[in-house]
């Protein structure tokens, strides 16, 4: 089991977005997601969530919000857990990543873009402001085939 962390920056009623492009063998690629990745040892969620931010971006977090955990199953990836952040101001000036192209998109047309399905379902929690919660997200390939918010069924 891994854990990770997925953090969306906001300004201006847009998100800093990370089109997957960059990497070989990359299980989001193609895909634009928030940035994120995987904990170090020693690393709480807050912690690794701040270094992956410098480290993706280049800014540094200065106020932000634990928003949920995403309990990721598949048939081709081992079980994850994502501490799911957002952060409404921070330091710095967005560089150059590694690991795909980040570009700020209206909040509205995110939805828009290729994403794993399971990413609308927590992005419209975090726009609804639904309290810290626990999802689970079961994918068949790149099918979604179920979801389950705070141990209820979702309808998908």
């Amino acid at each position: 089991m891994k854990n990770t962390t997925l953090c969306y920056i906001e300004k201006d009623g847009k998100y800093l977005m990370l089109n997957r492009n960059k990497k070989a063998n990359d299980e989001n690629g193609g895909k634009w997601i928030g940035v994120g990745g995987k904990f170090e040892d020693k690393e709480s969620p807050e912690d690794c969530m701040m270094r992956e931010v410098r480290e993706e971006t280049g800014l540094t977090v200065t106020e932000h919000r634990y928003r949920g955990i995403v309990t990721f199953v598949s048939d081709r990836w081992p079980t994850e857990y994502m501490h799911l952040f957002t952060v409404s101001r921070f330091d710095g000036e967005v560089c150059e990543c590694d690991e795909g192209s980040l570009a700020w998109i209206d909040k509205k047309q995110v939805k828009n873009l290729p994403q794993w399905e399971g990413d609308r379902i927590f992005l419209n929690l975090i726009a609804d402001e639904h309290p810290f919660f626990s999802l689970k997200l079961t994918y068949t390939g790149e099918l979604l085939t179920g979801a389950v918010l705070d141990g209820k069924n979702l309808e998908i």
